[in-house]
């Protein structure tokens, strides 16, 4: 009863603060809401206890799952080396500068564990980077590179924290043996998520195949396929985050051969929407949960860097913070310089922020930096550091690394909070013109094949007076149809006038939804109409409107 209490709690604490966040009252980010929150229950006495074993196997699968499941594909894999490039060569280059300036910088912090604490800060948080970015305008392609990133740099981090935390208990390091762990991770987890997905994907076909598909069931199988590939990696030793990562890109290549009913797809999406927010908001609590904890530590802390020495600690998570978003500075600059911008002078005609991308400024460069939070995962990292060395004796700065890591993580998310917004005002991006061209290919493409399927019912119906109904239903729908490839194929001053008749009509159409909705909750309330009816007439009306959304 106890875990199930704190549960409710904490979900209860995601829903205030959210109403909080979207208050006129409040300018904070959601996340500092959240950790404000969680702050607040350990004050008052709510233990929430982080189980790293348990944390990582019930929040990152689903979560990174679907951060892979909904990364745009194209966009993913077209910008694969400057990704790959900020998911392992950043991580290295931050474990081996971070650890050699955090050695310099705090003495009594022997090298490895000083490369141990650069490994877990190293890799960005997923969940914190998409709940930070959201609603700054950063240019697209630059956040999908960033999701993409904190997709893949999770396996590169631990794996080069497992290495750090052996090298302190064995005393010993092979570069060899790390690089052949680091492939057995990687392409373990590379595997396993690739099996899952697909092997899930084709037995679900066949049995849809035999006895037909019930949305329910499908949600139920998205929701099993993450935790799956984690727990079949582990098993090998392999990467249970990337097993999840890649088993949501290969989910979205699943559902292009099974295609899921429409009914699927929209409450699979609305099952998902409410996972994500869940999960989201939950990590951000218990983060800010711990925090009491942390400041509690703090005598501990000092102790292992000499007595008096506490005002010494701020210091050093400042320093260390810096640290980090210099040398990320300094990479992402390179990368870019390197990648994603050589080819600039073949995008002289592209849109604003394609020619942003192309000649990167001193703002673009920042947004990229600053965007590279830490979060919860660090956290969970650091919190399995080992109590003892082999030899019976404390693990050495272990209180002290586990502060300076929360420290760390809080700065960042402060700093991404306050100059994100600073840095994007103002900034607005066009959609690139090779994707404004195939959605209008495709929105053609679509209505042609449209109108060619209703002629083609038309010639096979009878001139009788009930398929004649079906004739007039079926001409007005054409007649739609041929007014939407209209707004593609006019002059462009046509063009406009047809989108803002439709966007008119659009607004004319979900009043008058609102008029119907108004009237059916009157006569319901007033007993005038029984309840079944009113639930089947509101459903009606819901996905006439959920057809108008733009």
């Amino acid at each position: 009863m106890h875990t199930v209490t704190i549960i409710l709690i904490l979900v209860l604490t995601v829903v205030l603060c959210g109403f909080l966040a979207r208050s006129r009252w409040v300018k904070l980010p959601l996340p500092l809401i959240q950790i404000a929150g969680g702050t607040g229950l350990a004050v008052f006495g709510v233990q929430v206890p982080l189980d790293p074993d348990i944390f990582f196997l019930l929040f990152i699968p689903p979560l990174l799952f679907l951060d892979g499941w909904r990364i745009p594909k194209g966009a993913f894999f077209s910008d694969a080396r400057s990704i790959l490039m900020l998911a392992i060569g950043l991580v290295l280059f931050t474990v081996l500068g971070m650890g050699f300036f955090i050695d310099w910088l705090i003495p009594s912090v022997p090298l490895a564990v000083a490369f141990a604490l650069g490994a877990i800060l190293s890799p960005t948080d997923p969940v914190a980077v998409s709940a930070i970015a959201a609603g700054n305008p950063i240019p697209p392609r630059l956040m999908h590179i960033l999701e993409g990133e904190s997709l893949l740099n999770d396996a590169s981090g631990l794996v080069c924290f497992t290495f750090a935390v052996g090298a302190m208990m064995t005393g010993g390091f092979s570069i060899g043996a790390a690089s052949l762990s680091f492939l057995q991770e990687a392409g373990g987890g590379i595997i396993i998520g690739l099996a899952i997905s697909w092997g899930v994907g084709l037995a679900n076909k066949w049995l849809v195949s035999k006895v037909g598909e019930e949305p329910g069931l499908q949600i139920l199988i998205s929701i099993l396929i993450p935790f799956a590939a984690y727990l079949g990696a582990e098993q090998i030793h392999g990467s249970g985050i990337l097993a999840a990562a890649t088993a949501g890109v290969s989910m979205h290549y699943a559902d292009l051969i099974g295609r899921p009913l429409a009914a699927t797809r929209t409450q699979r999406k609305a099952v998902w929407d409410t996972v994500q927010l869940v999960l989201n908001g939950v990590i951000f609590v218990m983060l800010g949960a711990q925090l009491p904890t942390t400041v509690a530590g703090l005598p501990a802390a000092s102790a292992e860097i000499g007595a008096g020495s506490a005002w010494k600690l701020p210091l050093f998570v400042i320093a260390i913070t810096v640290g980090l978003t210099f040398m990320r500075f300094l990479w992402v600059f390179i990368s870019m310089k390197l990648t994603l911008f050589k080819h600039h002078k073949k995008m002289a005609g592209e849109p604003k922020d394609a020619a942003l991308l192309a000649r990167p400024s001193l703002r673009l460069l920042l947004v990229a930096s600053f965007a590279g939070v830490r979060g919860a995962l660090t956290l969970a990292g650091i919190l399995t550091l080992p109590l003892f060395l082999p030899d019976g004796n404390r693990f050495p700065a272990r209180d002290l690394v586990i502060f300076l890591a929360m420290g760390v993580i809080l700065l960042s998310l402060l700093l991404a909070s306050v100059t994100l917004p600073l840095l994007t005002k103002g900034l607005v991006f066009a959609p690139p013109a090779r994707r404004s061209t195939e959605e209008r290919n495709a929105r053609a493409a679509a209505a042609e094949a449209a109108i060619a399927r209703l002629e083609k019912v038309c010639e096979g119906i009878d001139k009788n007076d009930k398929q004649q109904v079906v004739t007039e239903a079926a001409n007005r729908l054409i007649e739609a149809y041929r007014r939407r490839l209209a707004y593609g194929e006019s002059s462009n001053d046509e063009a406009m006038r047809l989108q803002e008749l439709a966007k008119a009509e659009r607004a004319l159409r979900l009043e008058a939804l609102n008029a119907e909705r108004d009237e059916l909750f009157r006569r319901r309330i007033s007993g005038e109409l029984d309840d079944t009816i009113h639930l089947r007439l509101l459903r009606e009306i819901d996905l006439l409107e959920a057809t108008l959304e733009e």
